[in-house]
């Protein structure tokens, strides 16, 4: 809720979190790269149903690639924090094709060995080296759906889809307000 009224999601929107947990916490360790500022996110996520806050619902690689409820998974009594980005300069095909690809991935088991391969290439001082060994997108992670969905539609996140982590796509669009408005800051859902 804003002081203009609920917020209002939309599809191809990309949600971010931050958690307090011990595994949140290494991941934004791990995806800061040398002088770079600390990260602020360690998650992502599209919106493929909009409509507001608590009805909206996203895609995003858990366990398994799943769609549900934002709200459901993020409101009360969810500690996470929750940011919101809107593509700006989507035209509404590219909007659809992002919300399709993403869709696609529903159901796939999440690719742990691509976060091992992350933590790899992290140690290698950022190389894209681990990454490419393990660039098949049929085990997924949370910045793969979002940059491959993305790709989809003909639009770079910053970094190539298969490299992209939270903090690379945080950075990209918040260091673009022509190209993506920030919906709902980072804070928790209420």
């Amino acid at each position: 809720m804003t002081d203009r009224g609920p917020v209002i999601l939309n599809p191809g929107d990309i949600f971010f979190t931050r958690g307090s947990g011990l595994v949140s916490r290494a991941i934004r360790l791990c995806t800061r790269a040398i002088g770079e500022s600390r990260t602020q996110v360690n998650h992502v996520g599209l919106i493929v149903r909009g409509g507001p806050v608590a009805a909206a619902w996203a895609v995003e690689a858990l366990s398994r690639v799943r769609q549900h409820g934002l709200y459901d998974r993020y409101g009360p009594p969810c500690t996470d924090q929750v940011a919101v980005y809107r593509p700006i300069t989507a035209a509404p095909e590219q909007i659809d094709a992002i919300t399709r690809s993403a869709i696609e991935y529903t159901g796939r088991a999440y690719g742990i060995l691509k976060i091992a391969a992350h933590f790899v290439d992290w140690l290698l001082c950022g190389a894209y080296a681990a990454r490419r060994l393990t660039s098949s997108d049929n085990y997924p992670i949370c910045s793969w759906v979002v940059a491959h969905a993305y790709a989809a539609a003909g639009i770079s996140l910053g970094a190539a889809p298969g490299a992209a982590t939270p903090d690379d796509i945080w950075d990209h669009v918040t260091a673009r307000p022509g190209e993506f408005l920030c919906v709902l800051p980072l804070g928790r859902l209420a």
